[in-house]
C-alpha cells in the first residue's frame, strides 16, 4: 500500500513561530511517498526516532523533493517521516481519512521530528498531515481557504540551506545582544499575527503587503545576527517583485532552497531574467488540498518545467 505526504511552503511566521506567532504554511503537491510492503535499508534520523531504533521502516520515495541530492526546501524529512508513519497505519487497517488517526499521527511525527533536529514548531509536520492552507501555532493547525486571486509562484534557489545553522546563529545574536533580538522577532510576531487575519479574511492585497513586510523583516534579522537568511541578491527581486504589485520573500527560514512570489499575477519577464542571472528557476507544483493519504499514482518527475503559476 503505497502513502502520500506533501511538501510544505512557509510563507510567513518563520522564527516568530517557534515564540507562538502564527504561521502560514501551504503544502504542496510535491511530496514523498512510501510503501509499507517494503522495506528500507535505511531510515532518515526522524523515522528512526518515530519507530526506534532496529524497527524496520517503510521504502520511500521523495525524489520530487530533490534535486539530484540537493534538497528543494519543500519540508522532505517532514513528509519523509509522515508518509512513514501513515503506510504503517494504512497497512494496519486504519483509515487516513479518520481525524483521530491523522491527529495520532500528527502527535507521533512532531515529538519525533523535534527529537532528531533538536526542536523545531512542527510546521513542516502539520502540513504534511493535513495539506490545504494552515493557520499554525505550535501544536495547533487550523484550515484556512486560499484566497481567490491570489498566485504564489516558486523558484528554486542557487543555495541550499541549512536551517539547524541559521537557527544557532539567531540564538547567538539572542545570547549577544538580547534586545536587538527581541526587537527583530517582536517585528516578525507582528507582521505574522497580521498576515494570518489577512489570510483568513480572504484580503489578498493585506496579505502579500505582509510578505513584503516579512521579506524586510527577514532581511533585517539576517544583518543583525551577521546569518545568511536573505541570499545576495534577492533585494533587486524583491524590488522588482514591488513594481508590480507583488512580494517576493525567501520561504521558512530562509539561507536558499526556495523562494516565493505572491501576487495577483504571474511574474514579470524582467523579474523571470534577473531571478535566472540569481540561478534561480521555477518549480513545478500546485498546492495540494488534501494531505497525507493513500495514493496509487507515481511520484511526480524530480523538476518539471518552468511553470509560470506554481500555486494558485
Amino acid at each position: 500500500m503505497k502513502v502520500f505526504a506533501p511538501g510544505k511552503l512557509v510563507l510567513t511566521g518563520a522564527y516568530a513561530v517557534l515564540e507562538g506567532a502564527p504561521a502560514i504554511v501551504v503544502a504542496t503537491s510535491r511530496g514523498a511517498f512510501a510503501d509499507a510492503s517494503r522495506t528500507s535499508l535505511i531510515a532518515t534520523p526522524e523515522v528512526a526516532a518515530a519507530l526506534g531504533d532496529g524497527a524496520p521502516a517503510p521504502h520511500v520515495d521523495a525524489s520530487a523533493l530533490f534535486v539530484g541530492q540537493r534538497k528543494l526546501g519543500l519540508g522532505a524529512s517532514a513528509a519523509i517521516l509522515v508518509a512513514s508513519l501513515a503506510a504503517r497505519d494504512a497497512a494496519s487497517g486504519s483509515s487516513l481519512a479518520d481525524p483521530a488517526v491523522r491527529a495520532s499521527i500528527f502527535t507521533r511525527a512532531r515529538v519525533a521530528h523535534a527529537r532528531a533536529q533538536g526542536g523545531g514548531s512542527g510546521v513542516d509536520v502539520a502540513s504534511a498531515v493535513y495539506g490545504g492552507v494552515l493557520r499554525y501555532v505550535p501544536g495547533e493547525p487550523e484550515p484556512l481557504a486560499m484566497p481567490a486571486g491570489l498566485a504564489i509562484t516558486v523558484f528554486a534557489c542557487a543555495t541550499s540551506a541549512r536551517t539547524a545553522e541559521l537557527r544557532d546563529l539567531v540564538d547567538r545574536f539572542a545570547e549577544r545582544e538580547p534586545e536587538s533580538h527581541r526587537a527583530r522577532l517582536d517585528e516578525l510576531g507582528l507582521i505574522a499575527r497580521s498576515a494570518a487575519l489577512a489570510m483568513s479574511r480572504g484580503d489578498v492585497d493585506g496579505f502579500v503587503a505582509d510578505v513584503r513586510r516579512t521579506a524586510r523583516s527577514l532581511a533585517a534579522l539576517g544583518r543583525a545576527a551577521k546569518a545568511p537568511i536573505v541570499p545576495t541578491g534577492f533585494d533587486a527581486l524583491e524590488a522588482e517583485a514591488n513594481a508590480q504589485g507583488a512580494a517576493f520573500c525567501v520561504s521558512g527560514a530562509g539561507g536558499g532552497d526556495v523562494a516565493v512570489y505572491v501576487g495577483r499575477s504571474r511574474p514579470s519577464s524582467l523579474l523571470l531574467a534577473k531571478a535566472h542571472a540569481l540561478g534561480l528557476f521555477i518549480v513545478d507544483l500546485d498546492l495540494d488540498e488534501k494531505g497525507v493519504r493513500v495514493a496509487s499514482s507515481a511520484p511526480t518527475p524530480a523538476m518539471g518545467a518552468a511553470h509560470p503559476n506554481a500555486t494558485s
